[in-house]
């Protein structure tokens, strides 16, 4: 980590740095280059400067759903995040299965995204798990495939689907649950859920999907991705694929790291898919990160309306919003407690996702307050989802500037709290 001795030039409380010069400041303040790491902290350790976030798994919501979200609602959500980069999964209307439908969504993204947005194209026709994509006309302008909110269940569809995106040399991005595994259960199948009476979704139900899938992957050398691990069980399939040379990666979220079933309340804001898991498995995330077996951490960013996550526990849909939480949450319960550095939380939210999915951020930069502690409050959110198990966390890590292509896309002000 680099210190400077001035640090006034770029924050004096953000105020007067600008457009013009913001992107020639993290390329001069780190010598003329933007290293693969690049950490810069004052010596008053009140603020420091990282490369551009890049989260590979959000949801946009947009086309088809934008009484959730908006293409640019959810970019203004990253960039007040300290995101540069992100990657909008596929469940959508149209879904992006062909280049028609994928225009849609390039189109809103042209005219309204603040950040770097890119999009993945769907594994199968609308998602369903029948027929492949068009994958081979979407390659140019998709970071990868995925058929996310569902698991692909046929093993010869994956197998096809591996094979085409190895030869497209492009990454195929796995939602991984197994239907006949999930017995109507909608949060953990553990002590919560027997002592009040929920139904489960096993463990099983992930990690069988994972091991299949890490076979596949074996078989016909396509890059692999396993989107939102949650399970000791992934942890350790991935680990061991990793050893034997497959080429895959993998996220968790930073609910899996910082909560468990232990944390449960009977509210719509706890829960998502997957869901909070035990203690052992929170642990096994953990040390995942820790040894690099988990190359990233990505939100999955999953705003609903208030009302359907009004519903309580049962009822309400899953999935919760995460950009404008995940970097303070994950600085004061991992870097503050000692579980990780700044240097491998930077790893695990800009480098390692920006070189696995080939996002240019080359120069975007983002600048956090981590002295002063302050507390999550959803009514300040961009994104237009509320719902965040985080509510009334006292946190330290606020982003205060974010600098993407050279432009500002976000300067914090203290009239934010006034709304």
């Amino acid at each position: 980590m680099h210190h400077l001795r001035d640090f006034s030039n770029v924050t004096a409380a953000c105020d007067e740095i600008t457009a013009k010069n913001a992107a020639d400041f993290f390329l001069g303040a780190s010598g003329g280059k933007n290293t693969d790491i690049n950490i810069l902290m004052d010596n008053s350790c009140k603020y420091v400067i990282t490369p551009g976030l890049c989260d590979v798994h959000v949801h946009f919501r947009e086309p088809g759903f934008s009484y959730k979200e908006r293409i640019k609602t959810g970019s203004a959500a990253a960039a007040r995040g300290g995101y540069a980069a992100v990657c909008t999964m596929p469940n959508l209307n149209p879904v992006p299965d062909s280049i028609e439908n994928l225009k849609a969504q390039l189109d809103i993204i042209k005219q309204d995204a603040l950040i770097r947005v890119f999009p993945y194209g769907a594994i199968t026709v609308g998602e369903k798990g029948e027929t492949l994509s068009d994958m081979e006309g979407m390659a140019p302008y998709v970071c990868g495939f995925s058929d996310d909110g569902r698991g692909v269940q046929s093993d010869e569809m994956m197998l096809c689907a591996m094979t085409k995106a190895k030869s497209l040399g492009k990454i195929i991005a796995a939602h991984c649950e197994v239907n006949s595994l999930l017995n109507g259960g909608y949060i953990h199948d553990g002590a919560y859920a027997k002592a009040h009476g929920h139904r489960g979704i096993s463990s099983e139900s992930e990690y069988a999907q994972i091991d299949r899938d890490l076979k596949l992957a074996e078989k016909t050398g396509c890059a692999y991705h396993v989107c939102h691990i949650s399970t000791k069980e992934s942890v350790e399939l991935i680990r061991r694929a990793k050893k034997a040379g497959v080429d895959v990666t993998c996220e968790t979220a930073p609910h899996y790291l910082i909560l468990c079933e232990d944390d449960l309340r009977e509210d719509g804001r706890f829960k998502m898919n997957p869901p909070l898991r035990s203690k052992e498995d929170k642990a096994a995330l953990i040390e995942g990160i820790q040894d690099g077996t988990i190359d990233m951490i990505a939100t999955d960013h999953a705003p609903h309306s208030a009302e359907e996550k009004s519903r309580g526990l049962k009822n309400s849909l899953m999935g919760v919003v995460g950009l404008e939480t995940a970097f303070a949450e994950l600085y004061t319960n991992l870097v503050l407690k000692g579980v990780i550095t700044l240097q491998r939380l930077v790893e695990l939210m800009s480098t390692n996702p920006a070189k696995r999915f080939k996002l240019p951020v080359e120069g975007d930069f983002a600048v956090f307050e981590v002295s002063e502690k302050y507390i999550i409050n959803p009514d300040e959110f961009a994104t237009m989802g509320r719902a965040t198990p985080f509510a009334g966390d006292e946190v330290f890590g606020r982003c205060v500037l974010n600098v993407c292509g050279g432009k500002v896309v976000y300067r914090y002000s203290k009239t934010e709290g006034l709304k």
